[in-house]
Parts: structure tokens; C-alpha cells; sequence
């Protein structure tokens, strides 16, 4: 159903309206962008046009190749709406009043396509105020979309439907924007703030709140009500930094003129002095002169700075030393049992705000799981209320609310001391509104492996790594090691795992390469690496970079397809499994790139040889070995790192037949499908032989490289680095009438490799980003 879609326009280019088509962009779908003609405007339609380069200048990147601008055509509601003729979708972005939106639906719905969809990005106004003077047909295909922003990078669609909304428009818009824009998509109830609002905005007042009762810090409030609960480091106080202190005040207005009377957040809404102060001071975040946080730049230097509750000064941002949060570590019960300041700012906010979370059921969302969702994809949260009540233990959480004084929400009781989610069999189930479990279930073509894992067993293992059967003759391996790097048991259990299928054909068809940790992989193992060089475990250093090469080569070569099924990070080790792999699927927010130079080293376990044979066998390419040499030498050499997966395929990370999945969790699904369609009469590839300019090559390398040395462009150790990536990447001592393989790339990237790691240079750099995650410029 989401191929209904062939062309949508969006009404409004401001933040939001802009932002999400430029989303629809990404999708490759042509988008219609219209606003109001200004009074006395030469160019009628220069609001659209003046977002559009807004988009193109905007970090982070609203799309996700600039190329998916063109798809954007600029236009006004004075000229251009009758346009709406040839569109199936029109979605509204304009100012959040009852009256500009109705006058403009009524235009909308006299030049539209019969049967489009027309839908509102609102959050504060309720669905039957909105086709309230409208059309039947109109109120037929209407509904509301709330996206969260940033739309490119924020997982949660709020839906919301009307009584008489038809059925095949909500299964349109619900397939298209999961599987063509990548979203996850919550069915809400109509109510005030739908769901992950009221309950954000919810948890941030409670958090105010105790902060200022508690005379607490920013910092304290931040260090608390952050990872320990699983909700970003920004916290509390840093998120309102990043969304603007001045959208608080319009928020509680208009929960305040919408929310019942007898609702919670009526009851502990406040206003503070100081903050209508930093907001007519122009202190409204990021956005302005600074926030609760702010980067003092005098003297040349940077220094975070954080403001006092009590005075408004600014001060240096220490680290606070919380004692709970060291004693409590990983549990979160025993954080909200401390009997400290920060122990009872866990609990007061922890305690409100679950409660309310559970008070809220069945009015916001037909059942937990869609609450759950909707704070986990739209704020973030590594937990939903739910997960975190049952984390704390919903007996403890209920006794305690009673011997408090505190009503016990019905959900609550209902429950009688049972968690909200259990696992049954192979099965998660929750707790439904009715106090019996039913399964957690997933949309068709979503396949997660944590699904998978349940009640299972692996098929291989060891502790750093798995492989699992997820059906169909298709294998997955999984690393699961700090940050998912790879140390030698992961690279031997991918030789393990490469003979285990190809030696039971019958059985296996291929296998996809995956894990569902934050991200797909960082590299190698510094850490151990480090550890070696510091006593001069030399040996133990060659063996690893020989055992990757091997690892990645039987990948290459085995008689089965493999699928990488890389996301978010890939980089180092965590890009060169992915060239090794017969295909590649891709989500597609993809940060993938060779960077090893950033530590001091060059690509060790096939970086090199892959993308000289992805340059050398581009169509693009023009005469000689040196124009592909050198696009391979830049890209390597300055450690680019895509912004996407549409970039990775420029930078030749990705071929331009892999594919690109827009919501993660169907990346598994897709990437067995590749599998399964590669498998019928695999072959693998044959090896690529090379003529490469030796010498030659170097020398123009070399001049390359002193005219930026001089400009200044690269430190000393990136002339000792760089010349040993030219050296690989120009075949050593040979010359062009000679030629190489694959293996004599490997045998110069493993040689380079080891003349590196024993340079000083190189061992500072690895410490430094160890210690700080930077790299060193030495």
C-alpha cells in the first residue's frame, strides 16, 4: 500500500514543514512545498525557496543526500494549489490555529485529487476541532500525522484517526511512512499531547520541580535524571536547551487550556522567576545566547558553563560526584531507595511520572506497548514507563505509592504485583488494560533478533560473538562485545561460522551479518590492541591483522552469500566486514567510513584492496591507475565517514546495487530476503588482479601530500601515516606493467600496519583516543 504514494506535498515551510519534506525527499518521492505569498514579495513562493536553502546549510542534515533537493518544488497557496490535483498526499504544516486551518482545508479540498489524503502535523489541537467545518469526503481522508523533530532522525509517527476516517487511508499512510520514510508508527488516542508529549513534558516539569525543591544543580538533575534511567545524557535541563526554553510556557498554555481539570499536570505546573527571565534575556538555549548550559568563549577558549537555580550566574560545568548513583550502579530501585538528595530526586520524579504514565492508559493509547514505543522513538528513552515501573518491580512501586499517601492508578492494581511484560515460551506478552497478557506483536516484514534470541539457542558461540538460525536456511552473526568491536574470538568465529555453512549446503543458504546493539560495529578492539603494544606483544598485533584477513577473505570467497546489515556506526574493522560481504543492506542512517588513520594505522584486513577494486571497476573512472588511486587515497587518507547510506554509495563504501532500508527494524527482514534471493546458484566472486604505478605513483602522491603539509593541512605523523596508506594503495615496488592480486595487497596493508604500530606517533594516538575518544593531531 505505501507505493500508493507517488507524490506528496506539504503546506508550511517552517521548521517542521520544511523538515519533513525533505524527509519525504530521502524517501525519493517528489514533494510539493508551498507557503503564504509576503506582502510585497517579488518572488511569490521565496519562503518555500528560502527553506529549501535553509535544508541545504543545516547540521545535522535534514537530507540525507543534497541530491534529494531537487526533489523539492518551491511553491505558494495563492498560485500553485491547484497543483494538489496530482498529489496523493497533502500534508499540513501551518500555524497552530483552529480558524487558519480550516479556511486553508477548505481550499485543499477544492482543488484536490478525489481520495488524496490530507493530514495535520498538530499536536495540540484535537481532530474533530479540526474537520469540524469541513466536508464529509474531506473528514473521510483526513487525519493526523504528528512527526517529531527532527524528522529525519526521530523514529515516532503519532497517529491519530477520526471516527470517520476510512480505513484504507489510515493502512496507506501507516504503511508508507514505516516502510518509506522509516517510521515507527503509534495509533493514539485524540487527546491533548497525544502520548510521548504529554508524558515528556510530564516528566521534565516533575524534574524542575524537585530540582529546585531539592536545591540541586543543573548538573546533579542532569547527572540523575539521564542514563541511570535511560533517558539521553542530555537530561532534563540539557533537553530544554535543545528544544528551546521558550516552548515551555507555550506548551503549559496549551495543556493548560486543553488538559481536564482534575489532570495531574495541573497540579504541579510552575513557572520558575529565572526562567521568564532567561527568556527575555534571550538565554532560551542553544538556539540563543545559551540556556541552563552555555559555551563561554573568552580568552579563545571554550569553557561549558552551567547556571546556578538560585542566583542565575553562570559558573564552569563541573562532573558532580554522586555518591547514589556509584552505590546503586545498573539498579534503578536501589537508586530511588537512597535517602539523599539524589535519591529523592529519582524517586519524586520516577514516581510521578510512572504513575501518571499509568494513570494515562487507555485515555492516550489502547494498550502499554504503544506508550512504551512512543517514549522509546520519539524522546529516546532506552525504556518505556512501563519497562521502567517493571524494572523497579510493580509490587515495590505500588506499596510504595500506598505508604506514601498517593493514589494507586487502576492499571496498577489491576496488575497485582505482576509485571507488565513477561516472556512465555519463545513469546513476550503485556499486561492489557483488562489485567490478562496478550503477545507483543510486530508488523509483517519486521524481524528483530532479540525475537529471534528468546528461549533460543545459538548455533555457534563464544563470548564475544553468535550465530543464530533466523530461519530459511539463514544464519545471522551477531558480535556482541563493548561497542561491537572485533577481537580475535569474533574473527574466529567468523572462520568457524563460514565452514559451518558452507559444509552443510543442504541446510544453509547464506548468512547476514547483524547485531541490534546501538551500533553496528566501531573496529577493532583499541583497547587490547593498546595493551599489547605497551609490552611489546608485537607477535600477538600480527596475528590479529593476519586472523581479520583470513576472516574477511573466507567471507569473500565462501560459496554462499553473505549480507552485512550495517547501521548508525560502521567504522574501521566495522566497514571492512561489510566490503567483504557478497551484498550489503543498509539502514539508512549510515555512519560508515575507514578511519584507522585517525589512530595511526592503515586498514588492515582488506580495507584497501576493496575499495581499489570498487574504483578501479567504477564506471565513472577515467583512463590510467592514478584518477581511482587517488579518489581511494582521499577517501582513506582524511577518514571520511558517510552521513548515510546514500553517501556511503559516493564514497564507494556501498555499491551502488546495495540496498537501503529505511526503518531498522525491518533491516533484518530485508537483509534475509537478499540473502535468500542471491543464494539460488551462487558464485563467488573471483579475485581481482591489479596493475598499480609503484613508484611512480608515490612520487605524485608525495607532492600531493608536502603542498598540504605546507598549508598546513596535515601534522607531521599524517606524513608518515599517509605515506605508508600510498605506499599499499600504489602496490609497494612494482610498476604498472606488473600484476597484482587481492593477496598482494593484504600482505602490503598487514606490513604497513605493523612498520606503524611501532612508531610512537601512532601508539600516542591510539591512548588519546582511547582516553578522550578524539583523535590526536601529532
Amino acid at each position: 500500500m505505501a507505493n500508493e504514494i507517488k507524490q506528496v506535498a506539504v503546506i508550511g515551510s517552517g521548521v517542521m514543514g520544511s523538515q519533513i519534506a525533505a524527509h519525504v525527499a530521502n524517501a525519493g518521492i517528489p514533494v510539493l512545498l508551498l507557503d503564504i505569498v509576503p506582502k510585497g514579495a517579488e518572488d511569490r513562493s521565496q519562503l518555500a525557496k528560502g527553506a529549501i536553502e535553509k535544508l541545504l546549510k543545516m547540521d545535522p542534515a535534514p537530507f540525507m543526500h543534497k541530491k534529494n533537493a531537487r526533489l523539492v518544488t518551491p511553491g505558494n497557496i495563492e498560485d500553485d494549489l491547484p497543483k494538489l490535483k496530482d498529489v496523493d498526499w497533502v500534508v499540513e504544516a501551518v500555524l497552530e490555529n483552529p480558524q487558519i486551518k480550516s479556511d486553508l482545508y477548505k481550499k485543499v479540498d477544492a482543488v484536490r485529487k478525489p481520495g488524496s489524503i490530507v493530514s495535520s502535523n498538530t499536536s495540540t489541537i484535537p481532530l474533530e476541532v479540526l474537520i469540524k467545518d469541513q466536508s464529509a469526503a474531506f473528514a473521510r481522508d483526513f487525519l493526523i500525522t504528528h512527526f517529531f523533530n527532527p524528522p529525519r532522525y526521530l523514529h515516532l509517527l503519532e497517529l491519530v484517526v477520526g471516527q470517520k476516517t476510512r480505513d484504507d487511508a489510515i493502512s496507506t499512510i501507516s504503511a508508507f511512512v514505516d516502510i518509506q520514510l522509516g517510521k515507527g508508527v503509534v495509533r493514539c488516542k485524540d487527546t491533548p499531547g497525544f502520548i510521548a508529549n504529554r508524558l515528556g513534558t510530564f516528566f521534565m516539569q516533575t524534574a524542575i520541580n524537585a530540582t529546585l525543591d531539592l536545591g540541586l544543580s543543573v548538573q546533579e538533575a542532569d547527572a540523575v535524571c539521564s542514563r541511570p534511567m535511560g533517558v539521553p545524557k542530555t537530561g532534563v535541563f540539557g533537553l530544554i536547551d535543545l528544544v528551546g526554553l521558550d516552548l515551555m510556557p507555550l506548551i503549559a498554555k496549551s495543556f493548560m487550556g486543553t488538559l481536564p481539570a482534575d489532570d495531574e499536570y495541573r497540579k504541579i505546573y510552575r513557572e520558575p522567576e529565572l526562567f521568564g527571565k532567561m527568556i527575555a534575556d534571550g538565554y532560551t538555549g542553544r538556539k540563543g545566547k545559551g540556556g541552563f548550559y552555555r559555551l563561554n568563549r573568552e580568552g579563545g577558549k571554550k569553557v561549558k558553563e552551567a547556571i546556578d537555580l538560585k542566583t542565575g550566574q553562570y559558573s564552569e560545568a563541573g562532573k558532580p560526584k554522586i555518591a547514589a548513583l556509584q552505590n546503586a550502579g545498573k539498579d534503578l530501585r536501589k537508586l530511588c531507595e537512597t535517602d539523599d538528595e539524589h535519591g529523592k530526586l529519582a524517586w519524586a520524579v520516577l514516581g510521578q511520572t510512572l504513575s501518571y504514565a499509568a494513570s494515562l492508559a487507555g485515555q492516550i493509547a489502547d494498550d502499554i506497548v504503544s506508550i512504551d514505543n512512543a517514549m522509546r522513538w520519539g524522546y529516546n528513552w532506552k525504556f518505556g514507563p512501563f519497562e521502567l515501573i517493571d524494572q523497579l518491580g510493580t509490587a515495590w512501586f505500588t506499596e510504595r505509592l500506598k505508604k506514601e499517601g498517593r493514589p494507586v492508578p487502576p492499571l496498577l492494581e489491576a496488575a497485582k504485583g505482576r509485571p507488565f511484560y513477561r516472556i512465555e515460551g519463545r513469546a513476550c506478552e503485556y499486561l492489557t488494560l483488562q489485567g490478562t497478557y496478550a503477545p507483543v506483536t510486530r508488523p509483517e516484514g519486521v524481524l528483530l533478533l532479540a525475537d529471534i534470541k528468546r528461549g533460543a539457542k545459538p548455533v555457534l558461540k563464544n563470548g564475544s560473538a553468535s550465530l543464530w538460525d533466523i530461519g530459511d536456511g539463514v544464519a545471522c552473526f551477531e558480535i556482541h562485545t563493548k561497542m561491537n568491536s572485533f577481537d580475535p574470538d569474533v574473527l574466529g568465529l567468523v572462520l568457524k561460522s563460514v565452514d559451518l555453512i558452507a559444509s552443510d549446503r543442504l541446510r544453509w543458504k547464506g548468512m547476514v551479518v547483524h547485531n541490534e546493539g546501538d551500533n553496528f560495529s566501531a573496529g577493532a578492539n583499541l583497547g587490547l590492541a593498546l595493551f599489547a603494544l605497551n609490552i611489546g606483544l608485537y607477535p600477538a598485533i600480527d596475528s590479529l591483522v593476519e586472523q581479520g584477513q583470513k576472516a574477511f577473505r573466507a567471507l569473500r570467497f565462501a560459496p554462499f552469500p553473505s549480507v552485512g546489515a550495517p547501521f548508525n556506526l560502521a567504522l574501521g574493522g566495522g566497514c571492512e566486514v561489510n566490503l567483504g560481504c557478497s551484498a550489503v543492506q543498509a539502514h539508512a542512517e549510515l555512519y560508515m567510513g575507514l578511519v584507522e588513520v585517525g589512530v595511526g594505522i592503515v586498514p588492515g584486513w582488506g580495507g584497501c584492496a576493496q575499495m581499489l577494486m570498487r574504483a578501479f571497476s567504477s564506471k565513472k573512472r577515467f583512463g590510467g591507475p592514478m584518477p581511482p588511486l587517488a579518489q581511494v587515497f582521499e577517501t582513506v587518507g582524511t577518514a571520511k565517514v558517510s552521513r548515510s547510506a546514500a553517501e556511503a554509495k559516493d564514497l564507494m563504501y556501498l555499491r551502488k546495487s546495495d540496498g537501503i532500508t529505511m526503518n531498522r527494524d525491518r533491516l533484518l527482514f530485508d537483509a534475509k530476503q537478499k540473502v535468500l534471493a542471491l543464494a539460488p546458484g551462487y558464485k563467488p566472486p573471483e579475485e581481482m588482479k591489479f596493475r598499480l604505478p609503484g613508484k611512480a605513483g608515490r612520487a605524485a602522491l608525495s607532492l600531493v601530500l608536502q603542498g598540504m603539509r605546507l598549508a598546513g593541512k596535515v601534522t607531521p605523523h599524517d606524513m608518515v601515516v599517509s605515506s605508508a596508506l600510498g605506499n599499499v594503495l600504489t602496490g609497494g615496488d612494482t610498476d604498472i606493467t606488473a600484476e597484482l592480486t587481492e593477496a598482494d595487497i593484504l600482505a602490503l596493508e598487514r606490513s604497513e600496519f605493523m612498520k606503524l604500530v611501532k612508531t610512537p606517533g601512532t601508539l600516542a594516538r591510539i591512548e588519546h583516543m582511547l582516553g578522550t575518544g578524539k583523535p590526536l593531531r601529532n
